[in-house]
């Protein structure tokens, strides 16, 4: 099993006190899954995919990535797994403004030691970037920003990929293209894919679906 949650809790501090997120989620995900979790705006789907990502602490529970117990490690623990096993694609893109395309693709890949001028090669031409390379972000439109987040995330050959609403900035056409590259080389690199979307139509591409309802997966 390449991710394990186990009774896994969040709270946020609200004024009249603690506001629980996530309420005793348990997942699972096999290597090569895809996943989506859906739900309404403030169900915590977010929230589950940055504590899988390390990107926030959990108050309860452990969460299990490719034999590694995220929730026991520090904040240089997360980071390393981050850069290791881990691609994450924000629906915001943050990419590096004052990279070019060309070093914002091989960007994780180069911090993680795996960087593969082929395989970055390959990623821009299959993502339709190749006559991108040298511009810079605020250069692009949003569909190709996404396409260069999809791109740096895959560079480093993650065991597992998060995409919190990936296509959610995106117009409808763009977007069902962008989804259709994306699943294809998440597929092509055998990683496993955790996508969180409002959309039942992006939903229904990936092998599974859960629900987040007041904090708890059905």
């Amino acid at each position: 099993m390449l991710l394990s949650v186990e009774n896994l809790s969040k709270s946020y501090p609200g004024p009249e006190g603690p506001v629980p997120v996530l309420r005793g989620v348990d997942l699972q995900v096999q290597a090569g899954a895809t996943l989506a979790l859906r739900g309404e705006s403030g169900s915590g789907k977010s929230t589950l995919l940055h504590l899988v990502g390390g990107l926030d602490r959990a108050d309860g529970g452990r969460i299990v990535i490719d034999g590694q117990e995220v929730t026991a490690l520090d904040d240089a623990g997360r980071a390393a797994l981050r850069r290791e096993t881990i691609g994450i694609i924000f629906q915001q893109f943050n990419l590096i403004p004052s990279l070019t395309v060309a070093a914002n693709i091989a960007f994780q890949a180069r911090l993680a030691g795996r960087h593969d001028a082929t395989r970055a090669a390959e990623l821009a031409e299959a993502l339709g970037l190749t006559e991108q390379l040298d511009k810079y972000p605020e250069q692009l439109s949003g569909g190709q920003q996404q396409r260069v987040a999809i791109a740096r995330a895959l560079a480093a050959r993650p065991a597992l990929v998060l995409a919190d609403e990936p296509t959610g900035n995106l117009d409808e056409d763009t977007a069902a293209v962008v989804m259709d590259q994306m699943l294809s080389l998440v597929t092509e690199t055998g990683a496993a894919l955790m996508m969180v979307t409002h959309s039942p139509d992006l939903a229904g591409r990936l092998g599974r679906q859960l629900h987040l309802r007041q904090g708890r997966l059905a």
